[in-house]
């Protein structure tokens, strides 16, 4: 075991050790300061910047990938890097991540120790939850935060890209064209001239301009991020019901230490709860216990052995999860592969229908990832969201953004451990992740769009690449598939030894198509320090791409 192994099965909590406060860094005269810890962090960095001869972005977009690769070119590291991408995809895909949004990141390199940061959405200090779900946006403090903690250029400089892909528009691709016409997309661009030509949405090909996110964008270039909690923007955002100057004024993002696990020769580390990264883990070490790695992806046995982890992981969210400042989450029993080795109980049929007896669907995944890798082997795994895409079917729309519906969550996972109060943060799905290898460092930064379905993707990729030693792109391509409900859903018809397991449990089957976007995107890198190269792969299923290119000498 190696000694960040051995901390972590003392504390459960990736680059924090059992004597450290798992939430408020302290600042008292005797110890460091926040400050002094990033100064080291940097001079650690900066000692370490001959680890790879490569660096790379992994995202939703390649407008956005492009951003992201100008800005690690013209001397950015990783951190600036994503904030540049992030905010670039705030532009091109308005429908699933934004300004008006939240999310969570984790960073680690081979001198520092991961750490995590939770920016989502909470409650208003009020406690009430509007119509809308809309809950206090948090992407542009957690963007700032990590700017200041961990960057390393001007603010304005990490925004100009978007702002410029925001005045002079973009291509509409085909499935921003799809976004526009399911879902929630009539409604929510219903009276918004940019998003339509004649009276009809964009097609694909068509131009994207949007000036009032540009201009928005604009004053946090030229005003700072402060101006969105107190500011011009403020004002504007505390007019919509669900927010208000005083709990916008006071939001600010937590550093969330993340949870870790075993898992074949690795350790995973995935977001702290509410977030669902210790049942990620949970579900990958069962698979694991139960034989997956010895089956082909998409087998029956594959199928069965995954949804049984699945299932149990599934309910240790239901069961347990809270956040974290209002309930405890048993995350070190959740992550412990001894306790979790064979733990998984059949994955029966729980009734394929609705509430009202009609046949349940699994929804489409929403949310958007980003995986940056900088010459130093710091690496950024960054999820975020406006939860529904378009912030759901009451979305509101402020200064060219949408808004999320985040708070939604609460009466979607209504549980004992998920009760809306103020300043309280909801359970939901997003799972951003690294994997470490047996020295401690960052060899795969990883993460998905997908909604319910993220662990599952996860899982579905983890799998082949940790397990059976799959190429990246192998394990990215390999088919999907998820239980929920007693619906399986699949990305391609079943065999015949998978529509018999699906007789035999009871399941009713669904196959989706890439217009459905239930199954994601993966967005990762691959580190591999003996050559000093960054690996990527492209997920076909939406948009995404990445870029890797030589460092300048």
């Amino acid at each position: 075991m190696t000694s960040l192994a051995t901390m972590l099965a003392v504390s459960g909590c990736a680059g924090e050790s059992a004597e450290q406060d798992p939430v408020t860094p302290s600042t008292t005269p005797s110890e460091p300061t926040p400050q002094e810890t990033t100064e080291e962090a940097e001079e650690e960095t900066s000692e370490a910047a001959a680890e790879l001869k490569q660096h790379g972005v992994a995202a939703a977009h390649p407008d956005a990938v492009d951003a992201g690769m100008q800005i690690l070119e013209d001397g950015g590291n990783a951190v600036d890097a994503a904030i540049a991408t992030a905010f670039a995809i705030s532009v091109v895909e308005p429908y699933a991540s934004g300004i008006g949004g939240g999310g969570s990141t984790l960073l680690a390199s081979p001198s520092m120790d991961p750490v995590g940061y939770d920016y989502r959405e909470v409650v208003a200090a009020d406690g009430n939850i509007p119509d809308s779900g809309t809950g206090v946006p948090g992407m542009v403090d957690g963007m700032a935060t990590l700017h200041e903690e961990h960057g390393s250029m001007e603010w304005a400089e990490l925004l100009a890209p978007s702002i410029e892909l925001a005045d002079e528009g973009f291509e509409v691709t085909e499935l921003l064209a799809q976004r526009f016409e399911s879902d929630w997309g009539p409604a929510s661009i219903s009276g918004l001239g940019h998003f339509h030509s004649w009276g009809q949405p964009l097609s694909a090909g068509d131009t994207l301009v949007q000036e009032d996110l540009a201009e928005t964008l604009r004053t946090l270039a030229e005003e700072g991020p402060e101006d969105f909690y107190t500011g011009s923007i403020a004002e504007e955002l505390s007019q919509v019901d669900g927010l208000d100057a005083q709990t916008l004024a006071n939001y600010e993002t937590e550093e969330a230490p993340p949870v870790s696990g075993t898992f074949g020769e690795y350790e995973f580390v995935s977001a702290a709860p509410p977030l669902p990264g210790a049942a990620v883990v949970q579900q990958l070490q069962i698979a694991e216990s139960l034989g997956a790695g010895d089956s082909a992806p998409g087998s029956a046995d594959y199928i069965d052995h995954t949804s049984n982890a699945w299932q149990t992981a599934n309910q240790s969210v239901s069961d347990h999860f809270g956040d974290p400042d209002f309930v405890d989450v048993p995350t070190d029993q959740l992550t412990d592969a001894d306790s979790n080795a064979n733990s998984a109980e059949p994955a029966s049929a729980r009734g394929a229908q609705g509430e009202e007896g009609e046949r349940a669907e699994i929804e489409a995944g929403n949310t958007t990832h980003v995986t940056v890798v900088d010459d130093s082997g710091l690496t950024v795994s960054m999820t975020n969201t406006l939860t529904s895409f378009w912030g759901g079917n009451e979305s509101e729309y402020v200064g060219g953004f949408f808004l999320n519906d985040q708070l939604s969550r609460f009466e979607a996972i209504d549980t004992p451990s998920n009760q809306p109060e103020p300043g309280r943060k909801s359970v939901s799905w997003s799972a951003p992740s690294l994997v470490l290898d047996d020295q401690g460092r960052v060899v795969l930064g990883i993460g998905t769009p997908g909604g319910h379905q993220i662990p599952n993707i996860l899982t579905s990729v983890m799998i082949p690449w940790g397990l059976q030693d799959a190429p990246l792109q192998e394990a990215i391509d390999a088919p999907r598939h998820s239980l929920q409900d007693g619906v399986l859903a699949m990305e391609q018809e079943p065999s015949a030894e998978v529509t018999e397991l699906i007789g035999q449990r009871g399941w009713e089957p669904q196959v989706t198509t890439r217009a459905d976007a239930v199954f994601g995107s993966v967005q990762a890198l691959e580190i591999d320090y003996e050559n000093g190269s960054v690996i990527g792969a492209k997920d076909a299923r939406r948009d995404a791409d990445y870029s890797v290119t030589d460092v300048a000498e």
